[in-house]
Parts: C-alpha cells; sequence; structure tokens
C-alpha cells in the first residue's frame, strides 16, 4: 500500500472572538492515499472551508499536525510552505478564479510560469486538448460559459502535475447537467493521472461518485460506511 499523500494528526482550529474562543475544527484525523477520491460533506458553516485552507497550506491550525507527501508542514516557514503547495496541490474552486486578463492558455499556463517550472507548449496544449477547449485558447474569461471556465480550471490544476487536486464545490455555479459533465471530466483526468482527489461539498450526489465519503459534523470527521 502506497504511503498517504496527505494526512491529518488531530487537527483543529479555534478563532478568538469577543465572546471567547470559537472552536471551528477539533480532533481531525483522516489520511489520502495515492488515487484515492474523498469527498469532504457538510452544511454551510459546518468548517468545510476552515479544513480545506488548513489542507491547502494556506493557513496554519491551532494544534494537531498536517503532512503533505510525508512532509511535516508545520516545521516549515511560510515560503517552503507556498513552494510545496505550489508543487503538489492543484485547486479547482466553485469560483473558477481564473485570472481576468489572460486568456485560457495563459491560465492553464499560470502555475508553471508561477513556479518557474521550464515547460513545453505542448504540455498546456495537450490539456487544452483534453479539457475540449483547444478551439478557445486565445479567448479570454469573460467570454467563457460557465462549464468552459470550470473546464479551463482544472486544466490548470492539472498543468503542474499535482499529487493532490483540492475541488471546492466545483459544480455549485452550474446547472445540473454541466455540472455533471465537468464532475465526470475532472473524475477521469485525475483518474488517468493516479492523482489523489479532495473535494468539498454539500452535495450527496457529487459524493457518491468518490471512493470514501466523510461528514463533518461539530468540527470533527466521520466516514461513513
Amino acid at each position: 500500500m502506497h504511503p498517504p499523500i496527505l494526512k491529518l494528526v488531530r487537527v483543529a482550529k479555534h478563532f478568538p472572538t469577543r465572546e471567547g474562543e470559537l472552536s471551528i475544527l477539533t480532533e481531525v484525523t483522516f489520511e489520502i492515499r495515492p488515487g484515492e477520491k474523498v469527498a469532504i460533506i457538510g452544511p454551510s458553516g459546518s468548517g468545510k472551508s476552515t479544513l480545506l485552507s488548513l489542507i491547502g497550506l494556506l493557513d496554519l491550525p491551532s494544534s494537531g499536525d498536517i503532512f503533505l507527501e510525508g512532509k511535516d508542514t508545520q516545521s516549515l516557514d511560510e515560503r517552503d510552505r507556498a513552494r510545496l503547495r505550489n508543487e503538489s496541490i492543484g485547486f479547482v474552486f466553485q469560483s473558477f478564479e481564473l485570472i481576468s486578463p489572460f486568456t485560457v492558455y495563459e491560465n492553464v499556463a499560470a502555475p508553471l510560469d508561477i513556479s518557474g517550472t521550464a515547460f513545453s507548449p505542448q504540455v498546456v496544449e495537450t490539456l487544452l486538448g483534453e479539457v475540449g477547449l483547444t478551439h478557445r485558447r486565445n479567448a479570454l474569461p469573460s467570454t467563457l460559459s460557465g462549464g468552459e471556465r470550470q473546464r479551463v480550471a482544472i486544466a490548470r490544476a492539472l498543468a503542474h502535475s499535482p499529487k493532490l487536486i483540492l475541488a471546492d464545490e466545483p459544480t455549485g455555479s452550474l446547472d445540473r447537467a454541466t455540472g455533471e459533465r465537468v464532475l465526470e471530466l475532472l473524475l477521469r483526468s485525475v483518474s488517468e493521472r493516479s492523482t489523489a482527489l479532495l473535494v468539498i461539498t454539500h452535495d450527496d450526489h457529487i459524493a457518491s461518485y468518490m471512493d470514501r465519503v466523510f461528514e463533518i459534523r461539530d468540527g470533527s470527521l466521520y466516514e461513513r460506511t
């Protein structure tokens, strides 16, 4: 069995408030292995976004440990955390988060440019072909449909061959039919690369496509059996 790509050990997150400490996450422990597709499901306000920020190394836990590719991320400074995040994680957001002045091609190439990775333009062209957007390579995001924007976001997330894709409500801004097509594309893309996928969602239908499903309740994770 392969070692986990991601491992959380007793992770907690608290925020100070006027009324005292607010506990969002408590004692979260779980792991994801290469090629696994995992959903974390829960209603709005349950802590899903907070957990995603911690897993994506965008925030630090109040306590506990997060290991990414075997590295204890708590021991890294911000520069090394950013480098590890850029190398190992791809993000797909509900709101797409495309760069408005950039073309489709430039958006997909952005992670490679940011990391300073030397790459062949054919890498980007291949990804555009996989998501069916070769003919829109020079288009701006403002001219794309919602489904097309999300397909660009998927191609961008895969551009630097990350070990883990984090998808936050990836079909939440799309109608059901378009969402189905985008979800199928995402699942096929990660399966072909044996990339681990973690989807944050409130939708049981999306969760049904995953290998494992966790529910977030009262700040903790519970795996469905």
